[in-house]
């Protein structure tokens, strides 16, 4: 198997410093398995796909990760509280049903993951 790399952008990194440690602990402990199952037919997984970009979303308990693949293993965007991912479907106007279809449809959503991009060019 080759070598899998679990890579933080800015913001999930300070978003991941933000939680105690034993939580940081954990959510790095559910990324052992991920190369496995990201083989298989990802059911586990939510998909939010938009103009030839496809996020994978990873529920850990209170916590969604939303991660992209990459050639060297997962590029990892977001760790979002779930509660605060309901304020954001809350403040969306859209209920939780379907999440990730009316999430990927929504331009705001993208907007919370670009975000880290423009965070990433100010840190360079």
């Amino acid at each position: 198997m080759s070598p899998f790399q679990i890579i933080f952008n800015p913001t999930s990194a300070a978003e991941l410093a933000k939680l105690p440690k034993d939580l940081q602990l954990h959510v790095l402990g559910e990324f052992r398995g991920l190369p496995r199952e990201l083989q298989g037919d990802g059911a586990d997984f939510g998909h939010l796909t938009r103009a030839q970009r496809t996020l994978t979303r990873y529920r850990l308990g209170d916590y969604r990760v939303y991660f992209e693949r990459h050639p060297l293993g997962v590029v990892v965007h977001r760790i979002l509280s779930k509660h605060t991912l309901k304020d954001f479907l809350f403040r969306s106007n859209l209920d939780g049903n379907g999440e990730d279809a009316k999430l990927q449809d929504n331009p705001k959503f993208w907007e919370l993951i670009e975000q880290a991009k423009g965070a990433a060019k100010k840190a360079s």
